[in-house]
């Protein structure tokens, strides 16, 4: 077991260990490496490709879903699945659910679509089948002491609808592994004897489905070496078990620890300060972190009244420090507990003209237009696909409406069949069938033959243009429809360099397919080298590094999460999400959080982090220059602070300029006598409002549509203030002036 500090080299040790038994002469094709992310293992690949030239190509690398993916597309048949199965992304389920919930005319607010999906999720997650799921007390309890009975019923649906139409979600491609592996032994020891070299990375992201697989195929050998840190296991909701590399000195008590404690990316204060913050964990692993590279900076706090303003503070920051220290916009990062928080990030970048991009957002893979292609690719190799063939089926428009696709389906549930094989047949399972039903089948057939006989590239553009979608797009010359042609055309492209790449030797769709399927977010981001500030939350930073890091938010309720605070280990996780965060900085970490937020349109006060406190005095230098006027807590807060600061080495000038606050403490607002809100549905500029906390002020201007307008508004007492009218309560005083 490899333990790896922040920054050691993690991947290097990974790849030169390969290389290594490669050198030896151990027959690359019995090594198996299980990574997190397709990026990581495309790394891995490159340098040991570097290394060992085309002996690289040999070895089993990849994320535990791409593996065994391509395991089950040998194997599947063993448990009743067709090899060509169809893998179903997040969409697609959430597809079948809706229509689950809406056969079983269940309430689809009690029984929502993403609750349901995570209730099958994490049962996967831990083995447990529909069969497991409905016969176990505590599981059946549970749901029907929440008043969600129907959930085991929901589960069996689901799992059988995707079998019928062959397909896979991405936590069947584990949950089927185990099964397979479980019931066939001899499939179970001819991967035993394959896989004589077993490593595994990010080893305490694993959940217990992830471990079970490896275990298994580790048992005969016991060639496994692991590598990861349990500082950095943030994925608890994703049903990732921490103690699995905890404890994995028990499944194995021969084992042979080395540690990796030299961070090479951080400075000398930032190590000191993650490593003064995780000290406050019982659950760990004991390393010590150490850095050689200069001291650096002391990190930075900065405090806001409000959102907003930690907004302007940091954006103003960002660009001091650019333009004083020669940096690129890509330098820096802001990091955030959720993603919510990036509206007032985004905001103050954009009245900075500062070009940024969010990581996390709607990816290409995701949008409308590109589904609807890979919709038709699916159904091309596997017809029984019934989400793909209800997406395209009339798309384009080709009169074949929503009453003749539910006559499909519940002629397909009678007869025991496929929909696909009732509209090969129409006219027998159909009365009245349209002629449209057969001019599709034969359409999706032809392209059947098609993708035998050409290219990757040949047949997507084929598919593309045979299908009405290109048509479709082209004609629409809106700016909308320009870009989603455009979109379209980028996939081609894609896929074209697919068919020209060198280093692989299967270039069919089919196998472009099973890459698309698979994509991560990582490798989802085309514009990877723009020189934008890059905004995102703290998990989708893992794995990643800057010169300069924000950490923003720092608030109790926010970060640590209010949904953190009832036990320990969910407490420690956050704990360990926020060493995460601090030790994505390579040079200079400034960390920030505001005394007041808008949280469903009240304004509350806030509590710095209990993390905060955790901070060895001697690393910190505080900033506030922007000072909220004393009231209630907030002198508690600002006490707290002060006593801390006694203990400070003398602040250093204060980079960011001196912001004039808007609190809405500067002067109290007692609201009139008779102050009653007032409709605003007929608000106009001009108009004199009077507001029960910010006081009088006059209309600026309104944007937006019913019922989510923006009026902007100069108050008196504190300036500027944007609201949103559903929620201000204002009272109109007088009409234009």
């Amino acid at each position: 077991m490899i333990i790896a500090g922040a920054g050691s080299g993690k991947t290097r040790v990974i790849t030169y260990r390969v290389a290594h038994l490669i050198r030896s002469g151990v027959d690359s094709f019995n090594i198996l490496v299980l990574t997190f992310t397709n990026k990581a293992a495309r790394e891995m690949r490159e340098r040991i490709n570097h290394i060992c030239g085309p002996e690289a190509k040999n070895i089993w690398m990849g994320t535990f879903h791409s593996v065994f993916a391509k395991l089950l597309r040998v194997e599947a048949d063993k448990i009743g699945y067709p090899n060509n199965f169809t893998i179903y992304d997040t969409d697609d389920s959430k597809s079948v659910l809706r229509a689950i919930l809406k056969e079983m005319q269940l309430d689809d607010k009690l029984y929502s679509v993403n609750f349901v999906l995570n209730r099958i999720s994490a049962a996967k997650n831990n083995l447990v089948g529909w069969q497991e799921y409905q016969n176990n007390e505590q599981i059946q309890a549970d749901d029907f002491s929440s008043g969600r009975g129907m959930l085991g019923k929901i589960y069996e649906t689901y799992a059988q609808r995707c079998y019928r139409a062959g397909a896979m979600d991405f936590d069947d491609l584990l949950f089927k592994t185990n099964e397979l592996l479980k019931k066939h032994p001899e499939v179970l020891n001819k991967y035993q004897q394959k896989f004589k070299y077993l490593m595994v990375d990010e080893y305490q992201d694993t959940n217990f489905s992830q471990y079970l697989i490896v275990k298994r195929l580790a048992a005969v050998n016991e060639n496994i070496c692991v590598v990861g840190d349990d500082a950095q296991s943030i994925y608890a909701f994703r049903g990732a078990n921490i103690q699995n590399i905890l404890n994995f000195e028990k499944d194995y008590p021969d084992l042979k620890i080395f540690k990796l404690e030299q961070n090479y990316r951080s400075t000398q204060n930032i190590v000191n300060v993650a490593n003064s913050v995780i000290a406050n964990n019982k659950e760990q692993l004991k390393k010590n972190v150490f850095s050689e590279k200069e001291t650096g900076d002391k990190i930075k706090v900065m405090r806001a009244f409000s959102d907003n303003e930690e907004g302007k503070l940091v954006a103003d920051a960002i660009m001091q420090q650019r333009s004083t220290n020669g940096l690129k916009w890509h330098d820096f990062a802001i990091l955030y507990r959720t993603n919510a928080q990036s509206r007032s990030m985004e905001e103050a970048l954009r009245k900075n003209g500062i070009p940024y991009k969010i990581y996390g957002g709607l990816s290409f893979y995701q949008r409308k237009e590109i589904k609807d292609l890979i919709a038709y690719f699916r159904l091309t190799f596997n017809p029984n696909d019934e989400e793909a063939l209800k997406r395209v089926i009339n798309y384009p428009k080709r009169g074949i409406g929503d009453t003749t696709v539910d006559r499909i389906i519940v002629a397909a549930d009678k007869n025991s069949i496929t929909p696909f094989e009732v509209i090969i047949e129409a006219n027998r399972y159909i009365e009245k069938a349209p002629a449209s039903l057969h001019a599709f089948a034969a359409m999706i057939q032809s392209f059947q033959v098609i993708t035998k006989n050409q290219s990757a590239y040949e047949a997507a553009l084929h598919i593309a243009q045979h299908s009405g979608l290109l048509k479709d797009l082209y004609e629409d010359k809106s700016i909308e429809g320009l870009n989603r042609y455009e979109n379209i055309q980028e996939l081609l492209n894609g896929i074209k360099e697919f068919s020209e790449r060198e280093d692989i030797e299967e270039k069919g769709l089919d196998v472009f397919m099973q890459d698309v399927a698979l994509l991560t977010n990582d490798d989802k981001d085309k514009d990877k080298d723009a020189d934008t500030v890059s905004l995102m939350t703290i998990h989708s930073s893992k794995g990643l590094e800057f010169p300069q890091v924000h950490i923003v938010g720092l608030e109790e309720n926010l970060f640590p999460s209010q949904m953190s605070l009832n036990s320990r280990s969910d407490l420690e996780e956050e704990r360990r999400l926020f060493y995460v965060a601090i030790t994505r900085a390579e040079y200079k970490l400034t960390i920030s959080y505001a005394t007041s937020r808008f949280k469903f349109g009240t304004l509350i006060s806030c509590e710095p982090s209990r993390f905060l406190d955790e901070i060895d005095a001697k690393y910190l230098e505080l900033d506030f220059t922007a000072k909220p006027v004393s009231s209630g807590s907030f002198d508690d807060e600002r006490n707290a602070w002060s006593r801390k600061a006694d203990t400070f080495s003398k602040p250093k000038a204060a980079t960011a300029p001196p912001v004039k606050t808007t609190s809405i403490l500067a002067k109290a607002h007692v609201p009139s006598p008779d102050f009653k809100p007032s409709d605003t549905s007929n608000l106009q500029v001009g108009m004199q409002v009077e507001h029960e906390r910010f006081g009088f002020g006059k209309v600026l201007t309104l944007e937006g549509n019913k019922p989510d307008i923006k009026a902007t508004i100069f108050f008196k007492e504190i300036g500027q203030k944007q609201l949103l009218l559903k929620f201000a309560k204002l009272s109109i005083i007088s009409g234009v002036e």
